[in-house]
């Protein structure tokens, strides 16, 4: 199929699971177990009832590869992150970032490994309860570069070193999620836009260090953060993507429909899949399915078709539900325009 549809990761958590008035002022970096709305000894129960409720909308909607909603999840990162050894998420540190605002981050005091599997169940799980066999279905995991931004490092000296103990954790979450059978492997690298001199140094070869030995399709997702909690006007340009050409992924997926990216710069992601943003996340108006499809023609001008997967800009778990839904209605419709026009 040309122009096959997804999501970025996350799909709007039910208000009677989550307290969304909370979680509409952070993205959690430690654990914020008082998010949830349900007793601890009924929260797996709840999550997995919200979970098929996230799945059933993608199906109706129309998308063609679709996740679990990250429903389970209080962020993107923090749910991995929690589970491994070495990183403490329930006594943070509190760091400032260039703004002097404090942020309350996992503390890495010894060596990072992974006790055991994180997302393994989730995966079976979205697979039992995708009603089509034919759909495929993706994972997503917060990606080295951006863990070890996000952690106070106290055993490690280097943030390099960090994030390349990160990446060896990673890396064993994907062999097992490849072999629970995975279609999609997507990992979430929003961070490497905040320091672009780190990233050069680094940053793709602890992403490749990730994904050693994959050999299913690969993401490596960037963005400017959740428009619901990074408002305002962003950049037309990213301060590291095309250094990917270099990474092992084989897609990269990027927010074009809020920032107005200039799409001239892909030319040099060549050898890459384009995950290209045509759902304005800003926005509370429901694209039509004419505005997406312009959208897409406009990323055909720089990305072949058989290279192109027409997604949202990022995670949409700060929408409202309903829009949600009426946004990735109008992104499987807008691609089904576009897909006939190249019949």
């Amino acid at each position: 199929m040309l122009l096959p549809t997804t999501v970025v990761g996350s799909y709007p958590q039910p208000d009677w699971l989550v307290d969304r008035a909370m979680l509409s002022k952070v993205v959690p970096r430690v654990n914020m177990h008082e998010m949830w709305r349900i007793p601890p000894e009924r929260l797996r129960e709840a999550q997995d009832d919200a979970t098929i409720l996230a799945i059933r909308d993608m199906e109706r909607a129309g998308i063609d590869i679709i996740t679990d909603g990250e429903v389970r999840r209080e962020s993107y990162s923090n749910y991995f992150v929690a589970a491994l050894e070495g990183v403490d998420a329930d006594n943070p540190a509190i760091i400032k970032n260039a703004a002097g605002r404090e942020t309350r981050v996992p503390r890495v005091h010894a060596p990072i490994k992974r006790r055991h599997a994180v997302e393994v169940r989730d995966l079976q799980f979205l697979r039992a309860n995708t009603d089509s066999t034919d759909r495929k279905i993706k994972i997503t995991l917060p990606g080295p570069f951006t863990m070890a931004q996000q952690a106070h490092d106290e055993y490690y000296g280097s943030v390099d070193e960090m994030a390349m103990a990160f990446a060896a954790a990673v890396n064993e979450e994907v062999l097992d999620l490849q072999a629970a059978g995975a279609d999609v492997i997507q990992i979430d690298e929003p961070w490497l836009r905040n320091d672009p001199v780190a990233a050069n140094r680094f940053a793709v070869k602890a992403i490749n260090r990730a994904l050693q030995g994959v050999t299913i399709p690969t993401v490596v997702h960037l963005c400017f953060g959740y428009a619901a909690v990074v408002p305002g006007q962003k950049p037309t340009g990213y301060a590291f993507l095309t250094q990917l050409a270099d990474s092992t992924a084989d897609q990269i997926s990027i927010e074009c429909a809020q920032p107005a990216l200039d799409l001239g710069m892909l030319k040099d992601l060549s050898n890459k899949k384009i995950l290209l943003g045509v759902i304005d996340l800003g926005s509370p108006n429901i694209e039509s399915a004419e505005d997406v499809a312009k959208r897409i023609r406009a990323g055909l001008k720089h990305v072949s078709a058989d290279r192109m997967i027409p997604a949202p800009d990022c995670g949409m778990k700060y929408l409202p539900r309903a829009t949600a839904f009426g946004k990735l209605k109008a992104l499987a419709e807008g691609a089904a325009i576009v897909r006939r026009e190249l019949s």
